[in-house]
């Protein structure tokens, strides 16, 4: 059995979102040829995900000075607890599930704070002596299914390509932990071509169950 985190970063569900519809159908067609599978669904709006504020950076700064966690204060203790449960969730499962819109040419502000708690020394990554850093997720595999008005994404030849910094930094994130097993679905270009709107959103759940059956 395999686990699979479906994180997804939507405030509204599938009946108004592109992107959960699809990701709605990625993941029926999935328990279908994987059904020994455990799915747990991340919705990102619903979490307590902590931002990097001051409590954690000056939480991290004791420990690495030698304080122990014990020491730190509540709030410290708190939210660095948190993320590091965030963190180990993320690097003890098998595949991922990203689902997000694209807002203002990226992704909601959750599913940053979201990969701020994943990408953690130890855990997701590790640095060696001389410097040099290695992700420690090679083994792992995910998809990206996004959704945008405009056609935005890579090789699809539009002069919007350029401004598009949700799935771009998110293949940096997991270039970062070593994955490199990361598949895409796009839903796009359904604002500016709204009379195809349907027919778009068919092509991506298409896609969806094909790249489902085999992930």
């Amino acid at each position: 059995m395999e686990t699979v985190l479906y994180i997804t970063a939507h405030p509204r569900d599938d009946t108004q979102s592109y992107s959960l519809t699809v990701g709605k159908e990625f993941i029926q067609a999935y328990r279908l040829t994987h059904p020994q599978d455990e799915v747990v669904h991340l919705d990102l709006y619903r979490m307590n995900i902590p931002q990097l504020d001051a409590d954690i950076l000056n939480g991290w700064d004791k420990v690495k000075g030698g304080i122990s966690f014990e020491q730190l204060t509540l709030a410290e203790q708190t939210k660095i607890g948190r993320i590091n449960e965030l963190a180990d969730q993320f690097a003890t499962a098998d595949k991922y599930i990203f689902v997000n819109p694209i807002w203002n040419y990226s992704y909601p502000p959750v599913m940053k704070a979201y990969l701020d708690t994943i990408c953690i020394t130890g855990k997701t990554f590790k640095y060696h002596p001389d410097g040099s850093r290695t992700g420690l997720l090679g083994d792992k595999k995910a998809v990206h299914i996004q959704a945008s008005g405009s056609v935005l994404s890579p090789g699809s030849d539009t002069s919007n390509e350029g401004f598009e910094m949700g799935h771009r930094h998110l293949k940096v994130i997991m270039d970062f932990v070593g994955l490199t097993d990361f598949q895409s679905i796009f839903v796009e270009g359904t604002a500016e071509q709204p009379k195809q709107a349907s027919q778009l959103k068919e092509k991506a759940i298409q896609q969806a169950h094909q790249i489902a059956e085999n992930f």
